[in-house]
């Protein structure tokens, strides 16, 4: 008996068509040298966890939900009098997604959740870290198609980070573009 082995559609479509697009318009030599998406990081801070200790296990589930991960929850770093804060306190919660997940996430943040942002005209362009890392703010979690409204207490957001292989910026950006991602002023080539 043979067994087939699952691969995601943007993982298919960066080996077919992602790869020789960016090798021709960088003029790669190898496609080792061709920049890849190696993980996507969730990252969602609590606001008023400091008194209420649910609010960061109802975050905790519903990353669970969006990302089909396990997430952590981050605790405090130092004591801040200002926001009644101790070290130790658990604040938010964060996921890291590789390989089959973060292919599967970001093809359905992509095809499902951004389109369910109102008044969308595609993501900001700019926000790229310098090192080939991309960065989106999410202002609402239930433009996600797996959040049920209905359950929702507190509509918050939430940051997903894009960790590429890419060295510059501009080399990111057409991987993320190649890959779907509808930028707001994309070049048309």
């Amino acid at each position: 008996m043979s067994t087939i082995k699952y691969s995601p559609r943007l993982a298919e479509k960066y080996k077919k068509e992602v790869v020789p697009a960016l090798m021709k318009r960088f003029g790669y030599k190898s496609i080792m040298q061709v920049p890849e998406l190696e993980k996507i990081c969730l990252n969602r801070g609590v606001n008023g966890a400091v008194n209420d200790k649910k609010l960061v296990d109802i975050a905790v589930d519903e990353l669970a939900t969006i990302t089909g991960q396990r997430p952590v929850a981050t605790v405090s770093k130092k004591d801040i009098s200002n926001f009644k804060l101790r070290k130790g306190v658990p604040i938010g919660a964060r996921v890291t997604l590789r390989g089959v997940k973060m292919y599967e996430f970001m093809d359905r943040l992509i095809a499902a959740a951004l389109p369910r942002v109102r008044d969308f005209r595609g993501i900001n362009e700019k926000a790229f870290d310098g090192r080939g890392n991309y960065t989106l703010g999410i202002t609402e979690q239930i433009i996600f198609p797996e959040i049920d409204i209905d359950k929702v207490n507190k509509i918050t957001g939430l940051d997903i980070t894009f960790v590429t292989s890419a060295n510059t910026n501009e080399e990111a950006y057409e991987l993320l573009k190649e890959l779907g991602m509808p930028f707001k002023n994309a070049k048309k080539d």
